[in-house]
């Protein structure tokens, strides 16, 4: 369907379609289980990097909602119990009154969403990112630091999705 406006003819947005790299293989996808254990990893870790942006109270409650990711990397923790996890995040996340304290608890949602569908990782390293940007510090640094904990095996595919996710806001 094709709106006018004044003159003016505008598209509707195309639903941007799931990276298939990012869904798991026994939903169709083609992510094997250990890269999305890697990949919940790297989450976790970017996430947990900026908690002392945050209050001790916070700090522990999403210390908590983290130990829920890392439980679920190890098989301990089930995917339902770590999308419950990430809206306690979400929760803390919405009570917050200042905004770095939302993009972390923002980012450690996202990361622990990672369980269940991995593409999440991406979001829970940018709101990492938005977190130091509000914090007065620098991203370029925060960034390099994320990417270097990328392991090997999955550096290529994470820095291409997120190269990918990059253009794609450049050209929305």
């Amino acid at each position: 369907m094709i709106i006018y406006n004044k003159l003016k003819r505008i598209k509707p947005k195309q639903p941007k379609l799931r990276d298939k790299r990012f869904i798991a293989e026994h939903r169709g996808g083609l992510l094997k289980k250990e890269q999305h254990r890697q990949i919940i990893s790297w989450a976790c870790y970017c996430a947990e990097h900026i908690l002392p942006l945050l209050d001790f109270e916070k700090n522990e409650q999403l210390k908590n909602v983290l130990n829920v990711g890392k439980e679920w990397e190890k098989e301990i923790a089930s995917t339902g119990d770590a999308r419950k996890a990430s809206m306690d995040a979400i929760t803390v996340a919405n009570e917050a009154s200042d905004q770095v304290s939302i993009a972390v608890a923002r980012a450690v949602g996202h990361a622990v969403a990672t369980a269940h569908m991995a593409d999440h990782s991406l979001v829970a390293a940018n709101y990492a990112l938005k977190a130091i940007q509000l914090s007065g510090n620098s991203t370029d640094d925060e960034r390099k630091w994320q990417n270097d904990q990328l392991p090997v095996e999955i550096r290529e595919l994470v820095l291409s999705a997120r190269s990918q996710k990059e253009k794609n806001l450049k050209t929305d």
